[in-house]
């Protein structure tokens, strides 16, 4: 009988300690590494993952299917020379300051929502506003020469604002060795539960 009680006892022991733990669950970036901060216009932001392993996506960001065209799948390359990235590759870049991250969607997309760090420069305005990103205005359009290491991103995998941008960019002589694009777009950061910002 009183094996029995003690049985019972670590039973319940046991399933408040599982209980506790599961209340606890950590959703990281990576094994070690469960946020990072980046340097915004509004001050430093810190990028996590939501800790709510029930999270959904929901409304339009939860949409499989969109009419093509234009909504199409893009290419993972969109221009040749163009390097395609993933979140952490991404993050590494925010983190690190070392490249300028453009949402190249419309204003409506971006103030409803942005990645922390990233700057807006719609794609419709991209080839008036290289002189932005270290191009110089020359006789023949831009000397991009001392062009900034930049990202770009839209929507996500059916969205064709930052590929066409990229062209553009492409077009007019930015050097495609410094452009990378985030194909995935605000829809697999969304996926992912990652930190997004209204400016």
């Amino acid at each position: 009988m009183l094996r029995q009680g003690i049985a019972g006892a670590v039973v319940l022991i046991w399933a408040a300690v599982a209980t506790a733990g599961a209340q606890q669950v950590k959703v990281g970036i990576g094994p070690d590494r469960p946020s990072v901060t980046v340097v915004t216009e509004e001050g430093p932001v810190t990028i996590t993952r939501n800790q709510d392993t029930g999270a959904v996506l929901e409304g339009d960001w939860a949409l499989t299917s969109r009419e093509c065209p234009p909504f199409c799948i893009q290419p993972m390359v969109p221009a040749d020379g163009v390097t395609p990235i993933g979140e952490l590759e991404l993050l590494d870049l925010l983190e690190g300051g070392e490249a300028v991250v453009i949402d190249s969607r419309t204003p409506d997309w971006f103030s409803g929502g942005t990645i922390p760090g990233a700057i807006n420069i719609p794609y419709t305005e991209i080839a008036d506003r290289l002189g932005d990103l270290g191009c110089e205005p020359d006789f023949d359009g831009w000397d991009c020469a001392g062009a900034k290491e930049v990202a770009l991103f839209c929507n996500g995998l059916w969205c064709g604002q930052s590929p066409s941008a990229i062209r553009v960019m492409v077009g007019l002589g930015y050097p495609a060795e410094r452009i990378r694009y985030y194909r995935g777009g605000m829809q697999s950061w969304r996926l992912l539960g990652l930190t997004v910002i209204s400016p």
